[in-house]
């Protein structure tokens, strides 16, 4: 078995002195502007601490397009309608790669080819455009574990022949697909393609504002990937450590050698994504120019809780998920770097999809994931935001089996490959948005 502290110095630590001037305690332009920096386990603007309630909204780009599939109109709503809650930190998608995957969002935001998708990418200029407007801040994912939006997968695919595997294929069952993926990590051509995206997109000027991305404050953060895994099984995902660690750090480092103004991240889901093997966490978030620390918390998807019987296993659930949150800060508190829970998800009550269908128990999971933010935030401890999956606002599924379709324009918070209304926040979810609301006012208090 490959030894952790060994895979650390290995993979992480072979480019860790390529980020100089990008650790923890970058203040982008001497402090003095409005860019988020980190300053030990906390986040900071100016001289005051940043803490934050967010939401994901991936396709926020997509509503931003000036195309038949955008619709500006609605984005401005749904933003007005967040900021209404007093969250101001949207996490979004600002990446996709036209995929033969059978789940993969289209329009893409890229093909194979050196020409991306100038509509799309004005799409992502009108949203920050719009987020500016309104005080709030971006973290933005450059590209996908996962196969919604095409993803390393794809990569993969327009470099090895056209080969790939879909998700949830009966023929190559869990962990084939992630495993499958853990090839990207060591593919020079997959990585080459990935890196003149990444290039193109941090080096952009926005065609709304006239503003380079570099030196617009309303972003926070670049995030390296939506859940990157370093695979799906140990047996494949050991070995493959010191490869994901050197992809970790040669990306971050090529980000900050685009724009030192802004912060970056991984885009993990934590523990759950490493194993459940703390070094594993420590050792993916110690590099230098990684400047914090993320989880991501989906209860359902982890068997911790049974949609059919949420009465009877929601305290069981609830159990593990503090459990989660509290190994989550003991690693942050131990690498000495913030932690946001940037992604958690619970479905309605029963499972079901309908937004008539009650939240109950959603509410409920909400409430104790705020709970741990505003107790941690109150002790000065560096668990220093969240972000829930995810806002649908006005977006309602469009077929009856509530299954995404090809060409689909009403947007929810679940991507193509999940049911539609599954972990949505609706406009009409008035409960649900009391909860958010509330907690978005308490947070204010913590600083």
């Amino acid at each position: 078995m490959l030894d952790r502290r060994t895979a650390l110095i290995s993979g992480a630590a072979l480019l860790a002195g390529c980020a100089a001037g990008t650790g923890p305690g970058q203040t982008g332009r001497a402090g003095t502007s409005r860019f988020v920096r980190t300053e030990g386990t906390r986040f900071r603007i100016d001289d005051e601490t940043y803490r934050y309630a967010g939401a994901n909204i991936w396709y926020a780009a997509y509503l931003g397009a000036d195309a038949p599939y955008g619709n500006r109109d609605r984005l401005r709503r749904e933003l007005d309608a967040m900021a209404g809650l007093g969250l101001d930190n949207l996490r979004i998608l600002g990446s996709s790669e036209l995929s033969p995957l059978k789940n993969s969002i289209t329009p893409a935001f890229r093909t194979q080819g050196p020409d991306y998708n100038e509509t799309l990418l004005a799409g992502l200029d009108y949203t920050l455009a719009e987020m500016g407007k309104r005080d709030m801040r971006a973290v933005i994912y450059l590209t996908n574990f996962w196969e919604w939006s095409g993803g390393m997968m794809t990569y993969l695919y327009w470099t090895n022949g056209g080969r790939y595997i879909n998700m949830n294929d009966p023929a190559h069952p869990w962990p084939e697909f992630a495993d499958f993926n853990a090839q990207f990590y060591n593919s020079p051509e997959a990585m080459g393609l990935y890196h003149d995206y990444v290039r193109a997109v941090v080096g952009r000027t926005n065609t709304i504002t006239g503003v380079r991305y570099a030196d617009d404050p309303t972003i926070m953060a670049w995030q390296l990937a939506n859940e990157p895994r370093p695979a799906g099984s140990e047996k494949i995902g050991k070995p493959n450590l010191p490869a994901f660690y050197v992809w970790v750090a040669k990306t971050a480092n090529l980000i900050k050698s685009l724009d030192p103004n802004h912060l970056v991240s991984t885009g993990s889901e934590g523990l759950q994504g490493c194993f459940n093997d703390a070094a594993c966490v420590a050792a993916e978030h110690e590099i230098p120019s990684i400047d914090y620390l993320t989880a991501h918390i989906w209860p359902l998807n982890w068997s911790w809780v049974n949609a059919a019987d949420l009465p009877g296993t929601f305290e069981g659930g609830a159990a593990k998920v503090r459990k989660y949150i509290d190994d989550h800060v003991a690693i942050a508190n131990r690498i000495g770097k913030p932690l946001v829970i940037e992604e958690f998800g619970f479905p309605r009550d029963k499972g079901l999809y309908d937004p008539n269908v009650s939240t109950v128990y959603k509410d409920r999971f909400y409430g104790l994931i705020y709970d741990a933010v505003l107790a941690d935030a109150r002790r000065g401890g560096p668990l220093a935001g969240s972000n829930f999956w995810a806002w649908g606002g006005e977006g309602r599924a469009s077929s009856p089996d509530h299954r995404f379709q090809p060409g689909d324009t009403s947007y929810l918070g679940d991507p193509p490959h999940e049911p539609q209304g599954w972990y949505s926040v609706f406009a009409g979810d008035e409960s649900t948005k009391a909860v958010i609301r509330a907690h978005a006012a308490a947070l204010k208090t913590a600083r």
